[in-house]
C-alpha cells in the first residue's frame, strides 16, 4: 500500500513539474514583450555595412532591417522553414520587417547584388 501512495505521489509531482515547464516555456518566447531589433544596412558602390559580421537576437524577437542604398538590390535571409526576400530601391530608410526567429540558430543573410555575406543572426 505505501508503495502505490509513493508511486502515486512520485506521478503526481511528475505531471505537476511538466506543466509547469510547459507554461514557462510559451510565455516570452513568442517575442511580445521584447523591443525590436533594427540592423541598419548601408550599400554604397561595392562596399556594404554590415560585412560579414554576426549579431545576436533573441529567439522570437521581432527584427527590422532599415536599407540605405546608392542603388536598387536584393537582400535574401536563409531562414527556416521559409526564406525571405526584400528587394530595396535607391534611397534612405527603407524598412523590411523580418519574421522572428523561431528556435536558437544562425540564420546566414546575403546581398544577393554584391553576392555577400552581410551577416549572419545568432538566436539564443
Amino acid at each position: 500500500m505505501r508503495r502505490l501512495v509513493a508511486a502515486l505521489a512520485v506521478a503526481l509531482l511528475g505531471a505537476l513539474t511538466l506543466s509547469a515547464c510547459g507554461g514557462g516555456a510559451s510565455s516570452g518566447t513568442d517575442g511580445s514583450s521584447l523591443p525590436v531589433k533594427k540592423i541598419d544596412i548601408t550599400f554604397k558602390g561595392s562596399d556594404m555595412t554590415p560585412n560579414g559580421s554576426q549579431i545576436d537576437v533573441q529567439v522570437g524577437q521581432p527584427i527590422e532591417f532599415v536599407v540605405t542604398a546608392d542603388k536598387p538590390g536584393e537582400i535574401h535571409v536563409h531562414s527556416s522553414p521559409k526564406e525571405q526576400k526584400f528587394e530595396y530601391q535607391a534611397g534612405a530608410d527603407q524598412t523590411f520587417t523580418v519574421d522572428p526567429i523561431p528556435a536558437p540558430t544562425q540564420v546566414t543573410v546575403e546581398s544577393h547584388t554584391l553576392d555577400r555575406v552581410l551577416f549572419k543572426l545568432v538566436a539564443r
